[in-house]
């Protein structure tokens, strides 16, 4: 994290635009707080990737947060392309003033130099794919695949630097890990995952019952009926893992439940967008 947050420094007397891509799902938690203080001047472009997985309803206010606080923002998915085209128009708008101004002295051709950034597993590889029209940049659905810099011409006048991603040593709170873990940001060989898959179906029991119900046919009268008589919680949340690994088969001999396979369908479903398009941090 020190070397990389050295050669952004180094890096950014090069750049014209910084692009910081987030989360749509997470839009807090995506947002590297040790590169905010570095970044926070100059021209700066927000995209909230993974639109499709996310509430449309949430990206939509979160994009108008962002305009709220003067920063451009535009909702994308790399995976389908929707809202790319926007990107460059959007770039070119944020340079419009420079541009014209050096027109105006005579220099002309200037190539707009763009320097992107965003943590791990956040889509920056599809998102260059996609603005490049080629594979130039490694792709995979997990962290830490982009392992060092390079320059991608994606327009005549516009030059992407590509970083690699980088988490922070210490989070803030709590909250923010589990969103990070929940999204498949922290790699999961370093978590417990049957702990992550409890609480993020704690929180979906809390949330989003209608789309838990309906996703793994779950009783939903009955859950909310249990809720209202304030059940102890966890033992409701065991409860619902079990009805869950039942209904997927996640077994193991003598007819028991696999913790470890119906935890890692449950944060598989969700990551996917399985369960439905869930926004976990909202402006308000």
């Amino acid at each position: 994290m020190a070397k990389t947050k050295r050669e952004i420094i180094e890096d950014l007397k090069l750049i014209d635009v910084v692009i910081e891509i987030l989360d749509a799902r997470i839009p807090k938690s995506s947002k590297n707080p040790d590169l905010e203080n570095i970044i926070k001047r100059g021209k700066k472009i927000i995209l909230l990737n993974k639109s499709d997985l996310a509430d449309e309803r949430e990206t939509k206010k979160w994009q108008e947060y962002f305009k709220q606080n003067n920063i451009e923002a535009v909702i994308v998915n790399s995976n389908d392309g929707k809202g790319i085209n926007q990107v460059t128009s959007k770039i070119e708008d944020v340079m419009k003033e420079e541009l014209e101004a050096n027109t105006k002295k005579g220099r002309t051709g200037k190539i707009i130099r763009v320097l992107i950034l965003g943590i791990p597993n956040v889509g920056k590889s599809s998102f260059i794919n996609r603005m490049s029209k080629k594979v130039t940049a490694k792709v995979a659905n997990k962290p830490g695949v982009t392992m060092q810099k390079q320059w991608i011409r994606i327009a005549k006048n516009i030059e992407l630097l590509d970083t690699p991603g980088v988490l922070w040593p210490k989070f803030e709170n709590e909250e923010v890990g589990l969103h990070l873990a929940y999204t498949g940001t922290i790699k999961d060989d370093i978590l417990d995952k049957e702990e992550i898959a409890f609480y993020l179906l704690k929180y979906l029991t809390n949330n989003h019952l209608k789309m838990l119900s309906e996703k793994y046919e779950l009783d939903k009268e009955k859950i909310e009926e249990k809720i209202k008589n304030a059940e102890d919680e966890n033992e409701l949340i065991m409860e619902l893992m079990e009805q869950i690994g039942r209904k997927r088969g996640a077994l193991v001999s003598g007819g028991k439940v696999d913790n470890k396979k119906v935890s890692n369908i449950i944060l598989q479903d969700f990551r996917e967008g399985k369960i439905g398009r869930i926004t976990l941090e909202r402006v308000n």
